[in-house]
């Protein structure tokens, strides 16, 4: 007779007073850019049985609000290198149709936007704009501002109320270019050129409107060979006129073991943190009393060795591209990524899930026909349901595994706890590929609120989470 398989067994102990940062609404956001049929058929397809009268496909909507996004990045991505804004405003039969360099596709500019704050009201996302430093620059920058803040009495404020937008959009996050570090990247640059222009255009930007906040663009990834050197560059330059730094991450499945591409959020974790350690270096240098925060603004499992960018020869509307299927393995990493995100929220202050509809994403749909729901879309659901108050500070006591990256911990956490409410929630994720994971959970730091003690099983390569029920008051 066979031993039966013995669990990992972790440990972990939870307090209140011991506490990372607040749980930013921001660090739940997601991306929607004009690639593929995120746009055109994902979010807006006029014509469609479940469309308004504006288009957006209330379908998706309705998926997007139980998703719990709370702020979305537009328009790009590589597409914004590219992008004249101007294009994308005024009567939609006036508007021209363009050659899309950074995807080789056709755009008609159908959407743009005006269409797209609309669709972020009716969706409660906050709107994370991106500007053009690839083939524009400040000057560009500023009309799009004063188009979207500015209340009116200008040239571009007036266009956007003749435009149907009588109230300005008060877009407060702005994203000074996209991934201007890459070769890929039409208008890409150097750190010292990229760093001058962002310095430029962020100055500039916030003595057009002083409540904005700009996000300074930082390696494309952690593989770059200037990684780190690029942000120190940059920062030195813009340090003082811009709130974030960017970091883009994905991790992709093709050719590694389960264990392996588990360890990844161990990238994260080290890519965060490295971001910081260059950007507090640059606020020491600078004897700056300012702390930027860390924008991961893109973040996906990505099975990028997939895509072949040769494939695509013809110019089409919205072609499908990049429209990955996700397992339950790829959900149990989009889980543990979470954890990290969560787990930084002293220091990562937006994170946007890339990206929202069709294109590597957790929601897919079909021309004409239904959306659905992707294996990733139920632990962002959960955990942005579930992720109020504070992250609390956890350990757990694990073994590990050997990876690439280092010893891995074979059971990842993190909880949250909102202390007027008294609602406490644990993300868990089990890496372990062969065995269940038994967490023992000490809440003795609560006093009699939920037990003192909680006990959970998590099957191999799977996630939870877990929101304890507070125990009645005596007397209630």
């Amino acid at each position: 007779m066979t031993d039966p398989v013995q669990p990992v067994r972790a440990s972990l102990t939870l307090d209140p007073a011991f506490r990372v940062g607040p749980v930013d609404p921001r660090l739940l956001g997601s991306f929607v850019e004009h690639l593929g049929r995120c746009v055109y058929t994902g979010i807006f397809e006029p014509g469609h049985p479940a469309a308004d009268e504006r288009g957006f496909r209330r379908d998706v909507l309705d998926l997007v609000r139980e998703l719990g996004v709370s702020v979305v990045r537009y328009p790009g991505g590589n597409f914004v290198s590219g992008y004249r804004w101007e294009d994308g405003v005024g009567p939609a039969d006036e508007r021209p149709t363009r050659l899309d360099l950074a995807w080789h596709t056709i755009e008609t500019n159908a959407f743009g936007t005006d269409e797209f704050m609309a669709w972020c009201r009716e969706a409660g996302a906050e709107p994370m704009m991106a500007v053009n430093l690839g083939t524009r620059g400040t000057q560009e920058a500023l009309d799009l501002l004063e188009y979207c803040n500015h209340p009116g009495g200008t040239r571009l404020s007036d266009l956007r109320r003749a435009n149907g937008a009588a109230e300005p959009h008060g877009v407060r996050l702005w994203c000074l270019g996209n991934e201007m570090d890459g070769d890929w990247q039409i208008g890409a640059m150097t750190a010292a050129e990229y760093g001058a222009l962002a310095a430029r255009t962020a100055r500039a930007m916030k003595m057009a409107d002083p409540r904005i906040e700009l996000v300074a663009c930082g390696s494309s990834h952690s593989g770059m060979p200037t990684f780190a050197s690029w942000e120190a560059t940059v920062l030195e330059q813009c340090y003082d006129a811009v709130d974030y730094v960017s970091l883009h991450s994905y991790y992709d499945p093709s050719g590694k073991s389960v264990a392996e591409f588990l360890a990844g959020a161990v990238d994260l974790d080290r890519s965060i943190e490295e971001v910081v350690a260059t950007a507090d270096h640059v606020g020491a240098r600078l004897r700056s009393r300012k702390r930027l925060r860390v924008s991961v603004d893109e973040w996906n499992v990505w099975y990028v060795s997939r895509w072949d960018p040769a494939s695509v020869t013809e110019w089409e509307q919205a072609p499908r591209l990049l429209e990955d299927v996700y397992d339950d393995t790829d959900a149990t990493m989009v889980a543990s990524l979470l954890i990290t995100l969560l787990r930084h929220a002293d220091r990562v202050g937006i994170a946007c899930l890339a990206q929202l509809v069709n294109v590597i994403a957790p929601i897919r749909t079909e021309p004409g026909g239904a959306a659905s729901q992707q294996t990733t879309f139920a632990p962002f659901a959960q955990i942005a349901a579930a992720a109020r108050g504070s992250v609390l500070r956890v350990e757990p006591e694990v073994a590990t595994y050997e990876s690439e990256l280092g010893d891995v911990p074979y059971v990842d956490a993190t909880a949250t706890y909102d202390e007027e409410t008294g609602d406490l929630a644990l993300v868990l994720v089990n890496r372990a590929t062969d065995r269940p994971a038994h967490i023992e959970v000490d809440l003795r730091a609560f006093g009699d609120a939920y037990g003192g003690r909680l006990e959970v099983r998590l099957d191999p390569v799977s996630w939870q989470v877990v929101r304890p029920q507070r125990a009645p008051r005596p007397g209630s």
